[in-house]
């Protein structure tokens, strides 16, 4: 008590006036400010919303479900339709540390739904040895930041396998490896990473990234019940509890390999998963507002590999500008693939650079968490007389 008693006088000595020692928008912020999940335009608030969606099931009933219980649905729906449906991983059996399998053991006993020792290799391994043998393993990985131990069963085995089996058939489909990703203003080091892209180099998986719970139950559904390549299902904590819609409580899936334009626009195309696509509708929202007649269309890439670049192609050809946000670092990201693939496919059409917002290529710091992610500031981008960019940026240090 008494270190940190000293370390507190310390900091406050060298901190001027009322500096903060925490990350927060600033006093009196307008733009960047904490995201309204209860008003955000990405969310289904009321049941009517989602017949606006031709992927979902019309007219059916509809539960308020936040992401995690999304999740527990979707899995609980698994269980139900197959008996090779396995789930386990560490805590899992009592519901997982973001309760996400809460009551699944109870209900689908546990020979289905089961503990697993504190080896991610081990759980990675064993998954894949039951898909192998026609089971549909669901591995949880507590943190995304764990993953990398299995990091060689997942790029040498799970992704090999279909294609190292040839002409027999064989594949480790139905092994789905789900771990909560992403920074949620605390986690420093080991609690904060977004690790997509170190899995995008890799040919015969796919790597998907949900936004809401409406999401996220299509998804989790499809990859687990229909897929016969080993998906990545990287949840972005943050929103596990934040984000709350309205979700059919039927059965559903949506498509692994096709992007989602959740706003037409006709003056920039903004590309992003996650997340970040909260900071972007508000971003979106200032400089429409800014910009009287300027529309920006809105595309999330949902699977980010293999990613849907038709989709992405045919909205920039319209626009001619485009824009790529996401969390995890600028370097060798999913924003570099796709900023390559627009200038490869689009050059023609391009009226200005594609821009990238990006987290920094840094470690995660603790106090300073929120400084490294992309959020919306109050002055917008620029290319001479026209709008290259909406208000995101990456904040100054």
């Amino acid at each position: 008590m008494a270190s940190r008693t000293a370390v507190r006088r310390l900091l406050s000595r060298a901190q001027p006036g009322n500096a903060r020692l925490y990350s927060s928008h600033a006093p009196g912020a307008t733009m960047n400010v904490p995201v309204n999940y209860a008003a955000t335009p990405l969310l289904h608030h009321a049941p009517s919303s989602l017949s606006s969606n031709k992927e979902l099931p019309a007219n059916a009933p509809t539960k308020r479900l936040n992401l995690y219980q999304s999740i527990n649905s979707a899995l609980r729906t698994a269980l139900a339709a197959d008996e090779r449906v396995l789930l386990f991983g560490e805590d899992v059996a009592f519901g997982g540390v973001f309760r996400c399998s809460v009551d699944l053991q109870t209900e689908f006993g546990s020979e289905r739904v089961f503990n697993t020792p504190l080896t991610e290799q081990g759980i990675v391994g064993f998954g894949i040895g039951a898909a192998a043998e026609g089971l549909k393993p669901v591995a949880e990985i507590q943190f995304a930041d764990y993953v990398f131990p299995a990091f060689d069963q997942i790029v040498n085995e799970a992704a090999k396998f279909r294609y190292r089996e040839g002409s027999t058939g064989g594949h480790v489909g139905g092994l789905v490896i789900r771990m909560p990703c992403g920074g949620v203003g605390h986690g420093a080091l080991y609690h904060s990473q977004s690790p997509e892209a170190l899995f995008t180099h890799v040919p015969g998986m796919r790597v998907v990234i949900p936004r809401s719970p409406t999401q996220a139950k299509g998804l989790l559904l499809n990859a687990i019940l229909n897929c016969n390549d080993p998906v990545i299902f990287m949840e972005p904590k943050i929103l596990y509890r934040a984000a709350v819609e309205h979700v059919p409580t039927e059965s559903y899936t949506l498509p692994l390999d096709k992007a989602d334009v959740i706003k037409q626009g006709a003056d920039v195309t903004v590309i992003s998963y996650g997340q970040p696509l909260y900071l972007c509708s508000q971003a979106i929202a200032a400089a429409e507002k800014d910009f009287k007649g300027a529309t920006v269309e809105l595309i999330d890439l949902r699977c980010v590999y293999p990613w849907d670049r038709e989709t992405v192609l045919n909205s920039v050809r319209k626009t001619g500008r485009a824009i790529v946000v996401h969390e995890s670092m600028m370097n060798g990201g999913v924003g570099a693939e796709v900023a390559a693939s627009i200038q490869e496919g689009a050059f023609l059409s391009l009226e200005a650079p594609v821009k990238r917002v990006t987290g920094w290529d840094i470690h995660t710091g603790l106090i300073y968490e929120r400084f490294n992610m992309p959020d919306v500031t109050s002055k917008p981008l620029y290319s001479s007389n026209v709008v290259l960019a909406t208000s995101l940026t990456i904040p100054s240090m």
